[in-house]
């Protein structure tokens, strides 16, 4: 194969493992999708997507349902609820006309998988402007197999999926001085959502850091951050009071004195407490550890001695460990990618300073070499007693010559296959249920024959609702019947329709059979399962809904009709057979 007239033998090898990487994300998410394993998420984009081709852009009853309105102050979700309000996407304008081609959930799941394939072989390219084709092509192969990509491609379909390719494609312009290119993609990473600011922040400040273009970065850095203060304050409060009330409080409350808090008063919050934003950028230590060696290991630990890792991937790091809450740390969640492109870029410049030779080098030159940079890295004066601690490692390293004499190519590819290992043996976002047991301790395996058993007697009761009644369906139904104007999650059945008049749904269905299965491992599938079961109780027993189906651990109910008495006879024998988790105590 010829590129740029000369003879590039590792491309056929990084299009071939593209293509791997392509095959089997698409594979594994539309498995999970079809067996009903896509979650809310999936739901609300999807919804999103389906209302803005009809007109009515980024307006979601889902979204609503996760508002402030409803979550503290008792409210029922909304139809022409805007979802601009919790998240500022416009860039999702992008993909419009594809969706209107193909509207439907399965359309989001190509469109991100292949937005993450896209964005490998653009490092490549980037790669390949300043290092020689094997090592560009493991760097990619490194990309391909990094937990931080392969979990959150694997998940339901997030707008944080087109931050790879725009931000490899950032680099790819400033090192071709293409800046009107530049100037675009960086307009686009700020839309892909409100917080894309602090990805751009961290390329300005390589940019000025580096001393390569000092200006404009002065310019990218003011520009992102000027744009988040901007939308998060005076902006998206226009749409909902969610960025304060809700999200700002859930991640970084703990620096906020009330029960609201804009971005300015969050940031101000940091300044006036620096023990308190120390503690939280260490903890918890295993978690945070355990993060960065998450990582790291895909790249062969080289992002660790790279300066222009952490100038870039910093900031993103830094969101991540100064908020709260369980996803923050979770490599397998969405929030992860936004971390890898300032990894790949540095691992690609730190290889470019003149240690290329190096990688048929023993392991330990390779890490006496990153110490080294990383020592001169903190040469301020600020940094002295950090300076001194590497030292000091460093000079210990040197007198312990035995060690890891692997050359470092064989264990970068021992890198890439562990992450593959740790990845796949998470089973992320239970893509891989159907090989890895959601559970060990106590055992919770359902085998492929019986999930897709399973979803077949969901589908034949999807069947009878029609595309334009409304609907409120369990979390893993929701995805399915979520193009549509009026849909919620069930066990609420009251909306607020276009005409501003609270109704109840036309339609509920109910899959209890797998929060049957999971609630002996999961406490909010056992708690949802008992919420449900009332709620069904009381809408059956008062006859304001009959029950029209019921098949394997799924109920359908209409409102205002006459039961079917087979479905009914199904759903008390079922009934029967779950009171003892009904009468838990405590879930």
């Amino acid at each position: 194969m010829v590129l740029n007239g000369r003879k590039h033998p590792y491309l056929k090898g990084v299009i071939t493992v593209a293509i791997a990487f392509f095959v089997l994300m698409l594979g594994l998410t539309l498995h999970r999708y079809f067996t009903f394993y896509a979650s809310y998420d999936q739901g609300i984009f999807n919804q999103v997507f389906w209302n803005s081709i009809h007109g009515r852009f980024f307006q979601s009853s889902l979204s609503s349902q996760l508002s402030t309105n409803v979550v503290h102050n008792g409210e029922v979700p909304s139809v022409f609820y805007h979802r601009l309000g919790q998240h500022f996407t416009p860039a999702l304008l992008l993909w419009i006309p594809l969706y209107s081609l193909f509207p439907s959930p399965t359309t989001l799941t190509v469109l991100q998988v292949t937005l993450v394939t896209a964005a490998g072989l653009v490092l490549y390219s980037l790669a390949r402007q300043y290092l020689q084709p094997r090592l560009a092509a493991l760097i990619t192969f490194s990309f391909y197999g990094a937990n931080a990509i392969i979990g959150p491609t694997l998940s339901n379909f997030h707008d944080i999926c087109q931050i790879p390719l725009f931000t490899f494609g950032l680099f790819l312009a400033m090192e071709k001085r293409r800046w009107w290119l530049f100037g675009l993609l960086a307009v686009l990473i700020l839309a892909v959502r409100e917080d894309g600011g602090v990805s751009l922040f961290g390329v300005g400040f390589y940019m000025i850091a580096s001393r390569r273009f000092p200006r404009i970065g002065l310019g990218v850095c003011v520009l992102a951050f000027g744009y988040m203060l901007v939308l998060t304050n005076l902006i998206m409060p226009i749409f909902s009071a969610d960025i304060s009330q809700r999200f700002m409080i859930e991640r970084f409350g703990q620096y906020a004195d009330g029960t609201e808090a804009s971005t300015v008063d969050i940031i101000w919050g940091m300044v006036k407490n620096p023990w308190r934003l120390f503690v939280e950028l260490l903890t918890p230590v295993d978690g945070t550890i355990t993060y960065f060696l998450a990582h790291w290991l895909p790249f062969a630990f080289v992002p660790a001695f790279s300066p222009s890792a952490w100038a870039i991937a910093g900031f993103p790091l830094l969101k991540l460990l100064l908020g709260q809450g369980q996803s923050v740390l979770a490599i397998n969640i969405r929030y992860a990618m936004t971390v890898v492109p300032g990894l790949c870029y540095g691992t690609i410049l730190w290889w470019a300073a003149g240690r290329q030779n190096l990688i048929d080098a023993p392991v330990r030159d390779l890490i006496a070499r990153g110490l080294v940079s990383l020592r001169d890295f903190f040469s301020y004066p600020i940094f002295r007693g950090v300076q001194v601690i590497i030292g000091n490692v460093a000079n210990w390293w040197e007198k312990k010559p035995k060690l890891l004499k692997l050359s470092m190519q064989r264990f970068w590819v021992i890198c890439i296959c562990l992450s593959l290992v740790f990845t796949f043996t998470s089973n992320p976002n239970r893509t891989l249920s159907f090989l890895v047991p959601d559970s060990i301790r106590p055992l919770v395996y359902l085998p492929i024959n019986v999930q897709w058993k399973h979803a077949g007697s969901i589908r034949s009761l999807l069947d009878r609702i029609p595309a334009d009644r409304s609907v409120a369906a369990t979390t893993y139904i929701v995805p399915h019947l979520s193009g549509r104007r009026e849909i919620i999650r069930f066990p609420a059945l009251q909306f607020r329709n276009d005409r501003r008049e609270v109704v109840s749904v036309d339609y509920a269905i109910a899959d209890l059979w797998q929060l049957k299965n999971y609630q002996v491992a999961f406490k909010t599938d056992c708690q949802i399962l008992q919420d449900s079961v009332q709620t069904i109780d009381k809408i059956f027993g008062n006859r304001l809904y009959g029950i029209i189906g019921f098949e394997d651990g799924v109920i359908l109910m209409q409102k205002a009709t006459q039961s079917n008495p087979d479905a009914v006879s199904a759903w008390q024998i079922f009934r029967q057979e779950i009171t003892p988790i009904l009468n838990k105590p405590k879930c």
